[in-house]
């Protein structure tokens, strides 16, 4: 429709009509392109959030001498909540893939924290699970590292929370691989 009445358009005003035409364009490139770059933005802070997370905590174990690196902490505190789980289960519930979770429990087994015991029936299945003393560290520190861990959610409301959760939710349903 635009086309026919372009062509009853004066010289001056077809110029105009592709001025705005070429305007009106750019101006829906460009909303594509912002709409992309938010998302782009909003993952951008997802990611910078989840490491300075992660650095604070890290920097805080440093701080109160806790001898383990947060990945390390979480496979220790994920085996103390769910006694034996294969090493498979494990890097499930860290999400954390096998190669990585195999250097983070070798890692603390040489610190004598976590131990490999093969399956009672089968013999190809190894479970990992607390020694005495990665029991007796995860009960020790768990207090000190839910404090520190507390600060990132200072000045949250419990709606805060809600939404958060929420969101946070939708987001990790949306990439589940099916």
């Amino acid at each position: 429709m635009g086309i026919i009445w372009k062509s009853f358009l004066p010289v001056e005003k077809k110029k105009d009509y592709h001025s705005l035409k070429n305007s009106i364009n750019l101006l829906v490139t460009l909303n594509i392109v912002m709409a992309k770059d938010k998302y782009n933005h909003y993952s951008q802070i997802l990611d910078q959030t989840a490491r300075r997370v992660k650095q604070f905590a890290q920097t805080a174990f440093i701080s109160h001498n806790i001898d383990l690196t947060v990945d390390q902490w979480t496979v220790m505190k994920t085996l103390h909540e769910n006694r034996e789980l294969t090493q498979k289960e494990l890097a499930e519930k860290c999400g954390k893939d096998q190669p990585t979770l195999t250097r983070i429990v070798d890692l603390i087994i040489k610190k004598n924290y976590v131990e490999r015991v093969q399956h009672p029936s089968d013999r190809r299945s190894l479970y990992l699970h607390l020694t005495a003393e990665g029991k007796t560290k995860v009960e020790n520190i768990a207090p000190t590292v839910s404090k520190f861990r507390e600060k990132a959610w200072e000045n949250l409301t419990q709606d805060d929370f809600a939404h958060f959760s929420r969101i946070l939710n939708t987001i990790y349903k949306n990439l589940e691989q099916k």
